[in-house]
């Protein structure tokens, strides 16, 4: 009977976590959902050619940054104060109605506001984060963020697979699924998620410290934090190099059909889910946050520089998996970042980083896409398809030299 009652009550524990995770997954099953149809939706919603639709598309995209940019922080701090739950199971539902909005929208602007709602909407990605490192003790964040990214991961891999068999029922079809997924979630967490903000731990909830701006400098004055995040930023950026170019450049370098790209970005999410959901944890156990930061840094910039070099498309394939070691370093690296600030600003610093993962939307893909056209136009003094990957391998390379100088500059072990 005692077995029976620990089991359950292990479960129970266990079903907030497993609901957090759900969240961050159909974050990016709802945007995968939408990729196999958001050129033709665009072309009918708009009446032009491919050309227009890839630059509204732009549009898009752009505002949907801009808008986790600039609430990010605001959600991360509002939780603080009014605790994690509210927000995580509101923006489900809202995310729901602008689905709606947009399976409906009859105008290319109708689409724009669904997708700055929809960039409100996923800046409660931080108040997940949040959560899972107000329920996690300080030696199990980095493991448990692991989770959060392997959710990510199935995400990406079903998100464009789903959406691909459902854009056989017409454009509009996707967003019925992504609304109907929300929904569901938002319902599922209403009765098993438990607040974690406590008494103890609420923090009002002040502007200058929300706004994105003063949020950086709130957080960059914790001891050594603004150089973590530097190296954060780093790595977003030079993460970013895959969905800006990767279509274009496998296109261009092995002349890969729409299929192969899609199961080469498959073999991707499906690698990234299990080093995040299985590695990341014995990796910080056998080498420490520390270590396994720089390790998961080198492997990524080793990856990068071998993704340039490569001339066969099926060498590329084989190499998928090992490029996708280099993810056990962000989840050990957001660990130290929460260790090093007080409980009451988890969601402050959770909203930071989201800020910077969409600072980083914002800069990376046009440095990507402009590099990768200027170095296969046909006026380029050197062709090089494989520059953008250069590129990002050397900004890791320098996350690399920073995370090690602020380990050197600092008297606060990591």
């Amino acid at each position: 009977m005692c077995q029976v009652n620990l089991t359950g009550r292990l479960m129970t524990s266990r079903l907030p976590i497993f609901f957090v995770v759900a969240t961050v997954a159909i974050d990016a099953m709802g945007i995968g959902l939408i990729m196999p149809v958001m050129p033709d939706l665009l072309r009918e919603v708009d009446g032009g050619g491919l050309s227009d639709a890839a630059i509204w598309g732009g549009i898009l995209a752009t505002a949907f940054a801009v808008m986790q940019f600039l609430f990010g922080p605001i959600v991360g701090s509002l939780s603080d104060q009014y605790g994690r739950k509210p927000f995580l199971v509101v923006s489900l539902v809202i995310m729901a109605f602008d689905y709606v909005l947009m399976a409906l929208a009859g105008t290319i602007w109708l689409l724009l506001i669904g997708r700055l709602i929809g960039g409100i909407t996923a800046a409660t990605h931080a108040t997940a984060a949040a959560y899972i490192a107000d329920v996690s003790e300080p030696d199990q964040k980095a493991a448990n963020f692991g989770l959060i990214g392997a959710g990510f991961g199935i995400g990406f891999v079903l998100g464009p697979v789903i959406g691909g068999l459902l854009a056989e029922f017409g454009t509009r079809a996707p967003f019925w699924a992504a609304a109907v997924l929300a929904l569901t979630n938002a319902t599922f967490g209403w009765f098993v998620l438990k607040e974690s903000v406590t008494d103890a731990t609420r923090r009002r909830f002040k502007w200058k410290r929300a706004n994105p701006f003063g949020a950086f400098k709130s957080i960059g004055s914790f001891p050594g934090l603004g150089a973590l995040l530097l190296v954060y930023f780093f790595y977003q950026v030079s993460s970013v190099v895959y969905p800006a170019v990767w279509s274009f450049f496998t296109a261009e370098r092995f002349g890969w059909s729409p299929g192969i790209i899609g199961l080469s970005l498959a073999i991707f999410g499906i690698s990234f889910a299990l080093v995040q959901g299985l590695l990341v944890r014995p990796s910080i156990k056998r080498f420490g946050h520390r270590r396994t930061v720089i390790i998961g840094l080198i492997l990524e910039a080793v990856a990068l520089f071998l993704i340039a070099a490569i001339y066969s498309g099926d060498v590329l394939l084989w190499c998928i998996p090992f490029a996708a070691l280099g993810a056990i370093g962000m989840p050990a690296l957001q660990g130290i970042m929460s260790r090093r600030v007080s409980d009451d600003a988890q969601g402050e610093l959770q909203g930071v980083l989201t800020s910077v993962n969409s600072l980083a939307a914002i800069i990376a893909p046009l440095v990507m896409t402009r590099s990768f056209a200027y170095f296969t136009g046909p006026e380029t003094p050197v062709y090089l398809p494989g520059a953008p990957f250069i590129i990002a391998g050397v900004l890791m390379v320098i996350s690399v030299v920073i995370f090690q100088m602020r380990r050197r500059a600092s008297s606060v072990a990591s």
